[in-house]
């Protein structure tokens, strides 16, 4: 199937709620996800807009064959995209070609009617009341492959503006143009303004950057397998966290990643391997099957677990109507796995420390299946204690579950996501882990002469730190 007829399908897929917007491109067998997967988040992004300029063009009445998903993928692309570049483009270039001038027009009449002078401030200008904040582009240097200061210079050299390590949210909030920051938190973390599409930038292209939202990356970083551990990544795909967790590995040691849906895995295998992960073991299979019991996990000391959700706290979801919210039954069936598969983590034998995830904002899947899966380990596990300086912590349901964290736009500035770490409670280790995540995310200068210290060789870069 052409590009836009697949960003149309998968645009009406997320509108009857068949699932979220990656899972829909994953599953679409369209051979290119990038720019199918930026397609569509894109239209989404200024899906009021392009209705308004639709319904005034009058373009659905004079074509009455073009179906609305598509029409606004092709009125994005024609008026907000790069032009018609996607397979069969000719076809439908010709088509808005004769309806071109009034398009334009009705958007420039928009354009007016709200006081602004470009596209980009139509979005706040016209934003439906309840819809999800915009967040800063975040993107995560791998450290398998390059370094922080290295990547900087670059984008210095590109005429973009450096202004430091943020002090605060707010230095986050007010980034525009060509500007970006490192992150207050993560050492490892760019920020741009929201606007910012890096998917067709070489750094990312050749796996030295990853698009990653920073609620994203706080699993891997609050595991923190040291290098030499053996890991488990329970449901991997696509591959951003298990690529983080082997950048903490620094490929050294063992992650054992299993996803069931064999298409996602694919993709995730190119992802690590364009990433230069070499530690990984992946396994189509349900994690649910794989026996504690098995020698080959023997030294697992940490699980990642971030299991299928609801996803309603993506920003995408968050822009749909609240009558869409996930219905219980569907929270009942979530739930229920979410903790199988909690319990079942706890079993192995050697685990020390895990990390419990998703991009909910349901309580029952979230606090709840925290709290009956350290119910069910009869006092052999704990919360730890996490960022007492994160703003946004988990809902009063339970004695500690002020341990866990949540993630929102208005208040982390990130998508909606929950994190609870989890630890075997005869381990004493957690003074020593607290500090050496401290330092982590403290001395630049520390930090500068460790990356330097374990980036990968030259032959593997296309930014070799000096």
């Amino acid at each position: 199937m052409a590009l836009y007829a697949t960003a149309a399908s998968v645009l009406a897929g997320v509108e009857e709620r068949r699932g979220s917007v990656r899972s829909l491109v994953y599953s679409s067998g369209f051979q290119n996800v990038k720019p199918l997967y930026a397609l569509v988040c894109e239209t989404r992004r200024f899906d009021t807009v392009l209705d308004a300029v639709i319904t005034r063009a009058g373009l659905l009445r004079a074509e009455k064959k073009l179906r609305p998903h598509l029409a606004k993928v092709l009125v994005y692309e024609l008026l907000l995209g790069k032009g018609f570049q996607g397979s069969g483009g000719g076809r439908w270039k010709a088509l808005l070609d004769r309806h071109q001038a009034r398009l334009k027009a009705e958007l420039a009449r928009l354009k007016v009617q709200r006081g602004v002078s470009c596209n980009e401030d139509l979005l706040e200008a016209g934003a439906k009341p309840g819809s999800a904040p915009q967040v800063p582009r975040y993107v995560r240097v791998n450290t398998l492959k390059t370094c922080s200061d290295d990547v900087v210079d670059y984008f210095k050299r590109k005429g973009f503006f450096y202004q430091g390590r943020a002090s605060s949210l707010e230095d986050l909030r007010t980034l525009e143009g060509k500007h970006f920051l490192l992150d207050p938190l993560l050492p490892e973390l760019l920020v741009f303004p929201a606007q910012t599409d890096l998917h067709e930038h070489p750094l990312y292209l050749a796996g030295h950057l990853l698009l990653q939202d920073k609620a994203s990356c706080l699993p891997a970083m609050l595991l923190a397998p040291p290098p030499g551990s053996h890991v488990i990544d329970a449901c991997a795909a696509p591959g951003n966290k298990t690529s983080h967790l082997a950048a903490f590995l620094k490929n050294q040691g063992k992650i054992f990643a299993f996803d069931l849906d064999a298409k996602r895995l694919a993709s995730m295998a190119t992802l690590l391997a364009r990433a230069g992960v070499s530690c990984c073991e992946l396994a189509e299979g349900d994690f649910l099957a794989v026996s504690p019991s098995d020698p080959r996990y023997a030294q697992v000391q940490y699980i990642l677990l971030d299991p299928s959700c609801s996803g309603s706290g993506m920003l995408s979801r968050q822009l749909e109507e609240p009558a869409k919210a996930p219905s219980q039954e569907r929270l009942r069936t979530l739930a229920g796995f979410q903790l199988r598969a909690l319990c079942h983590a706890l079993t192995f034998p050697a685990l020390k420390r895990l990390v419990y995830s998703t991009c909910s904002l349901c309580q029952e899947e979230n606090e709840d299946v925290v709290q009956r899966a350290l119910e069910e380990s009869s006092g052999a596990f704990r919360l730890a204690p996490t960022l007492p300086s994160w703003p946004h912590r988990g809902l009063k349901t339970f004695p500690g579950a002020e341990h866990c964290l949540r993630a929102s736009p208005e208040a982390t500035l990130t998508g909606g996501f929950f994190v609870a770490v989890i630890e075997r409670a005869e381990v004493s280790s957690l003074a020593s882990h607290a500090e050496a995540l401290a330092q982590l995310i403290s001395s630049p200068a520390t930090r500068r002469k460790k990356r330097r210290k374990t980036a990968a060789g030259p032959g593997q870069h296309l930014l070799p730190c000096s």
